[in-house]
């Protein structure tokens, strides 16, 4: 097999050495900071799914109601479901059992205080699941008003509003992921670009006689890019291995603490190909920023 030959001692050029552990860094950063927006943005499409069009009536117990607070509660959660029921652009309402109602609160209080009887002694109020046609249909203050006419313990949630904030929030969390990835593409090419211009200095009096002799800029500037494609690969390589290490290592440990609300940092098929594409688009980067730096700097030369 025929081996490529240099006429350029690229390899023992001082400004090489630190230029694997800079673009390694520098993926390492932009891969997190990547991996968090596309955990959020996934979350977030979730989160949107399943709570798009819906309402959450919460009928608090009443102190008043005394020994009877069970039934008290029954009756004014069938009134609410008559309302709901008879209201225009309400599609669907329906009341959440007692063990479901346990069921979202054991993250907090845990399922096995939950099971030894807490609701005796901390009464769990009563929650009714709505669906609306349209976020438009129904107007929600006038819902709840009418609805504390039957219960003035009713509180209504409208996930439409909190997951209104919580898509601005990604979305700027998002712009501020994008804003890393770019300054650390840029660290990377400041850092190409003086590496090479140190390996030009260096390489003087050679570069001087390859042009003598007729050898094309091209052809020098192969010499460089060539050196600046193996580094980046080398670098691009070691941070994108040390970035799925961590993304990994996070992934078990909030699998194991499993607190509610946490998104499931789990990637896709194509989240993980995105993110293993940062290694080779680094050395790319490396490659073509020595390639325009030595063409430019050739181009200045007698």
């Amino acid at each position: 097999m025929r081996q490529r030959t240099s006429d350029l001692p690229t390899g023992r050029d001082p400004g090489n050495r630190f230029l694997p552990w800079i673009i390694g860094v520098m993926v390492y950063l932009a891969g997190l900071s990547l991996t968090g927006a596309m955990v959020l943005s996934s979350a977030v499409a979730d989160w949107s799914a399943n709570l798009a069009g819906t309402v959450t009536v919460q009928i608090l117990p009443a102190a008043a109601d005394g020994k009877r607070a069970g039934a008290a509660l029954d009756a004014k959660v069938a009134k609410a479901l008559a309302l709901l029921r008879a209201t225009p652009g309400v599609t669907r309402a329906e009341p959440l059992s007692p063990e479901r109602v346990a069921a979202l609160l054991s993250p907090w209080l845990g399922p096995d205080v939950l099971a030894g009887g807490v609701e005796s002694e901390l009464p769990l109020p009563r929650l009714i699941d709505v669906t609306i046609a349209s976020r438009d249909a129904v107007d929600i203050v006038d819902l709840t008003r009418r609805l504390r006419e039957i219960a003035p313990e009713v509180e209504v949630d409208d996930h439409g509003r909190w997951l209104d904030e919580l898509v601005s929030l990604v979305h700027s969390l998002e712009a501020l992921s994008a804003v890393v990835v770019a300054l650390s593409g840029l660290a990377a090419i400041t850092t190409v670009i003086f590496a090479t211009r140190a390996g030009m200095a260096v390489h003087g009096d050679v570069i001087a006689v390859l042009h003598l002799v007729g050898a094309r800029d091209s052809y020098i500037a192969r010499q460089f890019q060539r050196r600046a494609l193996s580094l980046g690969l080398m670098g691009g390589a070691a941070g994108l291995g040390l970035a799925v290490i961590t993304v990994v290592a996070i992934g078990y440990f909030l699998g194991r603490v499993q607190l509610f609300g946490l998104p499931n940092v789990a990637l896709s098929v194509l989240q993980w190909a995105v993110l293993a594409a940062l290694a080779p688009v680094a050395a790319l980067i490396a490659m073509v920023t020595a390639r325009l730096t030595v063409m430019r700097a050739l181009a200045r030369m007698p």
